[in-house]
């Protein structure tokens, strides 16, 4: 599926926003008196960070691609 330069911006721009509210809740849950009891939680919010970050970097490969298609746009 093809996807636009402007879908492609704003579902990077989502990601990275979903990306930093993670790291602020890990930072939260790790600061609490007893982490070790967010455990699972903790390990939701890092995979999911990870997952995150891949299709940020994938949907850069995508823009990249874009620009050198059409480079005077």
């Amino acid at each position: 599926m093809d996807y636009s330069k402007e879908q492609l911006t704003e579902a990077r721009r989502q990601i990275d926003s979903t990306v930093h509210k993670l790291r602020q809740t890990v930072l939260t849950l790790e600061a609490k008196d007893d982490p070790a009891r967010y455990k699972s939680q903790l390990t939701l919010a890092r995979r999911r960070i990870e997952a995150f970050c891949l299709a940020g970097e994938l949907i850069g490969r995508e823009l990249d691609k874009l620009e050198q298609a059409a480079p005077g746009k």
